[in-house]
């Protein structure tokens, strides 16, 4: 049973049962849940599709390294920016709404990429496809939380996480082949049509929440302008929510910079690999990802205890690793060293997914969407600031890869510096609550 389940008295000694604000789950709900998380499998295909086309836009739209890394700047910036409005949003009014404006920008934003001739008609595409990208993983956690039982949001949200990496696959392998067979208005023209596949199952098939699980009617004091602002400064107050922040702020970034952009201008003209092993080593991460995502997810829904040393462990990992890779001697580092390296950044996604596990716990369902928002602005702020100092570092040290790098240690230390400042008062605080919710659930009646 869930965490909200009681045998106290009023049970009359019988089997723990779930509280009535606590959903069954079921078939019905992995396929309901299952339609928002294709939506999101999509959003990231088209997420990442650049990071295997990084060479060829920069051919296309005759652009140097800054150039190039702010498409995935401003598209970072885009859903950075709308992590906030879009929890605002999920909460007021629900997942569906959200994910179908979502997808119809993200899939005009494609459409619009692949047939853009100039670097301003690709960029304003990219930052389309941003908007809409913002408005798919709140969503999802949103429907994770409406259709399944609390003790199930770790795994839930890992597995969500986890298929949104078999898109990132899809670029890695399938796109990369596409756009190397076809071309560039062909191969991303085509994508598209994903989205409008989802549409369709969303606007049929998708449902916020089950039935006799209807959150209860916004009253007027929950809404306006005043409402909004005592929204995000109650989830911002809670000491899990920032907790939460700066977790993905430091677990995310590095797998999400090389990913999205750099990893295969690093693995081709710094380490003198060809376009097929790089792509093979972009795939390792994304394999990893999806295996340490499912390991993480039962950890955690086993112990939350680890959620802190996990997410250290990967930071300290990943970070010796990056420092290893960076300091070996030679131009080029042996390439055992980068399977390594490639493989623990395949942790780093779903280390980041326990800054949701931080903001869950510390915040009711009426705000979880802006508190997820806020916490999703982690990651990808680090990971806006980082592509833009590569590029900068790129184009001041005539392509010093090294240098450009090491910016990544920068941003660690910050983020492991906030972590270890809230993590005792954000664990008091969620002992408090805990304690709450219990003695309420003893006096639920039958």
């Amino acid at each position: 049973m869930s965490g909200g389940s009681t045998g106290g008295p009023g049970t009359g000694g019988g089997a723990p049962r779930l509280l009535p604000s606590d959903p069954p789950g079921g078939r019905k709900a992995m396929a309901v849940w299952g339609i928002g998380v294709a939506v999101y499998f999509v959003a990231i295909t088209y997420r990442t599709s650049l990071g295997v086309a990084g060479l060829d836009a920069a051919e296309r739209f005759h652009i140097n390294a800054s150039a190039l890394s702010t498409f995935s700047i401003l598209q970072l910036l885009v859903y950075a920016g709308m992590q906030i409005p879009v929890g605002l949003l999920v909460d007021r009014l629900g997942a569906k709404r959200v994910l179908t404006i979502g997808v119809v920008l993200y899939t005009v934003g494609q459409l619009g990429f692949a047939l853009s001739t100039s670097y301003a008609m690709a960029l304003g595409s990219r930052a389309l496809l941003g908007c809409g990208d913002a408005m798919t993983f709140i969503s999802v956690l949103r429907l994770g939380s409406r259709w399944f039982p609390a003790r199930r949001g770790p795994m839930i949200a890992q597995i969500a996480a986890l298929v949104g990496m078999a898109g990132n696959l899809i670029s890695t392998l399938v796109l990369a082949r596409f756009l190397h067979s076809f071309g560039w208005t062909p191969t991303f023209a085509s994508s598209a049509v994903g989205g409008v596949a989802v549409l369709v199952l969303l606007l049929v098939f998708l449902k916020d929440h089950p039935e006799g699980y209807e959150p209860p009617p916004a009253s007027a004091e929950h809404t306006g302008a005043a409402f909004v602002r005592r929204q995000i400064a109650d989830a911002w107050r809670e000491p899990g929510t920032r907790l939460g922040m700066w977790v993905h702020f430091t677990t995310q970034f590095p797998a999400m910079v090389f990913l999205l952009l750099w990893g295969l201008p690093f693995l081709v003209e710094a380490q003198g690999l060809s376009r097929g092993t790089a792509g093979e080593l972009l795939t390792l991460i994304v394999l990893s990802n999806m295996a340490v995502g499912l390991i993480y997810g039962q950890i955690i829904a086993r112990h939350h205890a680890a959620r802190t040393p996990l997410a250290l462990g990967t930071v300290g990992a990943t970070a010796l690793l990056w420092a290893i890779t960076l300091a070996w001697p030679d131009d080029h580092a042996p390439m055992a060293l980068l399977i390594v390296l490639c493989t623990v950044m395949g942790a780093c996604g779903p280390a980041s997914m326990i800054g949701f596990d931080f903001a869950r716990p510390a915040n009711p369902p009426e705000r979880q969407g802006t508190a997820s928002g806020i916490v999703n602005m982690g990651g990808f702020t680090a990971s806006m600031t980082t592509l833009l100092a590569i590029g900068v570092l790129l184009d001041a040290t005539g392509d010093n890869y090294r240098i450009a790098f090491a910016s990544v240690f920068v941003l660690e230390a910050l983020g492991v510096s906030q972590i270890l400042r809230l993590r005792r008062r954000a664990a008091r605080r969620e002992r408090e609550r805990l304690v709450v919710s219990r003695v309420e659930a003893v006096h639920v009646p039958v």
